[in-house]
């Protein structure tokens, strides 16, 4: 289990982008997430392309803190590219047999199973199953961080729910707080640019009929350290003369 995960989705079809269908993984797997206080780093719609889908297992497999996702292309049809990429990018191999793959598609599917469903044993080496509770062809993940699940969305979730209760049930407490600043955010920017890199921070403006003003949101895993930045920030705006109301602290 990563300690700190950055979770990654990456919804593989290009009937969504072509409007055949529409996508429900992004919004079930942001839900999911947010219960257990995670979020998404990125999320990525892409066409059942395998170089493509290689180049986006690449980038994310160079975060060391990776989790990922994968939707799609797990099948058996010509355009099913997900398990053999999977294989290579993190594995380095060639596809191989899973034994309890092949043992559940056959006692699933009998003599159906040949010549092109039994193809869905063939996983990546060391590769682990998630249960599909709906048709029982299963889904695969390896190193407990890289998932990968039917497009289906109905066999997809159960998978999603498998994967994050067993190896990522709840998120390392994060602190956070959040304040109105009655400025621009221009006026803010050397203020911000002295936080640390281990202070999460988004700025967001807005504006009325009178004057301009921006939310600033601060968070860190250490709560001492996010009150220091969180008061050097309040004071730096004071002596600004600016004005600024707590939305939520700590």
């Amino acid at each position: 289990m990563i300690k700190n995960p950055s979770f990654y989705s990456v919804i593989i079809g290009s009937e969504l982008l072509n409007g055949r269908r529409e996508d429900e993984h992004f919004c079930f797997l942001n839900s999911e997430l947010t219960k257990r206080g995670f979020e998404q780093k990125a999320n990525f719609v892409i066409k059942d392309d395998p170089k493509f889908i290689e180049d986006i297992f690449n980038l994310i497999k160079k975060d060391p803190n990776s989790v990922m996702f994968s939707f799609g292309g797990i099948g058996s049809t010509p355009d099913d590219f997900t398990r053999e990429v999977a294989a290579k990018v993190f594995t380095n191999q060639e596809l191989v047999v899973h034994d309890e793959a092949k043992k559940i598609i056959i006692d699933r599917l009998d003599k159906r199973a040949y010549p092109h469903p039994i193809k869905m044993a063939h996983l990546p080496k060391g590769a682990k199953l998630l249960a599909n509770p709906v048709n029982k062809m299963p889904g695969f993940f390896l190193h407990d961080r890289y998932f990968f699940t039917p497009g289906f969305p109905d066999m997809a979730k159960p998978m999603v729910i498998e994967a994050l209760d067993k190896f990522y049930p709840k998120a390392q407490t994060k602190y956070s707080c959040n304040f109105i600043v009655y400025s621009g955010e221009a006026s803010l920017i050397d203020i911000m640019q002295k936080l640390p890199p281990d202070i999460e921070l988004s700025c967001l403006p807005g504006f009325d009929a009178k004057s301009k003003f921006a939310e600033i949101y601060l968070a860190s895993f250490d709560q001492d350290r996010l009150k220091k930045w969180t008061k050097f920030f309040k004071q730096e705006i004071k002596s600004l003369g600016i004005e600024f109301t707590d939305i939520s602290t700590f």
